[in-house]
């Protein structure tokens, strides 16, 4: 719930946005309505109050002109404190057996390349493709144009 700080009873005009400035008096600007850039609007003093913020406040101007303050919602309802994490003790290291041998991997040889197989140029598929694909077009305007007349 908001608090009235001060009454100014100033009358709220549309198309401006009203404001507490920062020396603490009642500011406001043209709105910027969409639609791309707008040339910059000096803001006009309305009133002075000269209000003292305090930390942790919001302060705006309310429907009927006056200016209110109410606390700022913060997330996680306060502050907690934080677990610090404590440091682990190391694991003892096992002792190796005395009768086992290492095993030891083979190194992996290289592949040999494969060679690809000569085969048939695409490029005389692909433009008879293009053919029958420019005649099917062409028989479908026909279609059409018989159907419209």
């Amino acid at each position: 719930m908001a608090t009235v700080v001060t009454k100014t009873d100033i009358r709220r005009e549309p198309g401006f946005l009203y404001y507490l400035d920062k020396q603490g008096d009642v500011s406001r600007v043209g709105m910027a309505r969409g639609g791309g850039r707008q040339a910059k609007k000096r803001p006009q003093k309305v009133a002075k109050t000269r209000v003292k913020r305090e930390a942790g406040f919001l302060y705006f101007i309310d429907k009927n002109g006056n200016v209110c303050q109410t606390k700022m919602a913060r997330r996680g309802g306060g502050r907690r404190k934080r677990k610090v994490a404590r440091k682990r003790k190391a694991a003892p290291r096992r002792k190796k057996a005395a009768g086992r041998k290492k095993t030891t991997r083979k190194k992996a040889g290289r592949k040999k390349a494969t060679r690809k197989k000569a085969g048939r140029k695409k490029t005389g598929r692909k433009k008879a493709a293009r053919r029958k694909k420019t005649t099917r077009k062409k028989a479908r305007r026909k279609k059409t144009a018989r159907r419209k007349r």
